[in-house]
């Protein structure tokens, strides 16, 4: 498996190796120990979750307030998402910066994303399946919404359409009012 930095600091795309042969293919779609190699710290799962969604829906941008943060491993099992990934660390290099790239089913990619980075995907088909490894387990009341389409951020979705969203994703605030609100994590609170 190939891991390679984005432009978004502790953040990493990881491509597998693909095995095929005449039964299909196989690949590893995650190795602690090369993860972690590569993170310099362990990546424990604490808790593992799916979504499935119809073509053209958009969800995100969420990350989770620090404590407890949560990094997130994703990957596409089924389909295909246009994933986006957003540094939300204040005083972070990067901050307000992004990363996208296509997960789908075919090629097993995914993205490793470190506490404090906001994240959203595009289904790009019908019955798209994203699976999130997480670090931490879900608490109430410690998520953080950001407006996927906030100007400030021109987030490159490629949408046709209006997008299928939920109302909380639709009523976020953008980046600077999030910023304002004192809610977002600090680059010093976290692990890149």
């Amino acid at each position: 498996m190939r891991i390679a930095a984005t432009a978004i600091p502790g953040a990493y795309q990881v491509t597998p190796e693909q095995l095929p042969d005449e039964r299909g293919a196989f690949w590893e779609g995650m190795r602690a120990d090369k993860l972690e190699k590569v993170l310099g710290e362990p990546f424990v799962p604490r808790q593992i979750s799916y979504s499935v969604s119809r073509r053209n829906t958009l969800r995100g941008i969420h990350t989770v307030a620090v404590p407890p943060g949560q990094a997130k491993y994703v990957s596409c099992v089924r389909g295909a998402l246009r994933d986006i990934i957003v540094d939300l660390r204040v005083g972070s290099p990067a901050f307000g910066r992004h990363h996208v790239c296509t997960l789908d089913a075919a090629s097993g990619r995914a993205l490793y994303i470190p506490e404090g980075v906001g994240h959203g995907f595009l289904a790009l088909s019908d019955d798209t399946c994203i699976c999130y490894v997480m670090s931490t387990v879900y608490e109430p009341g410690t998520q953080i919404d950001i407006d996927p389409f906030d100007p400030d951020l021109a987030l490159p979705w490629d949408v046709t359409g209006e997008p299928l969203m939920s109302p909380k994703d639709r009523a976020a605030a953008g980046l600077a009012r999030t910023l304002a609100a004192g809610v977002l994590p600090r680059w010093n609170e976290v692990r890149p």
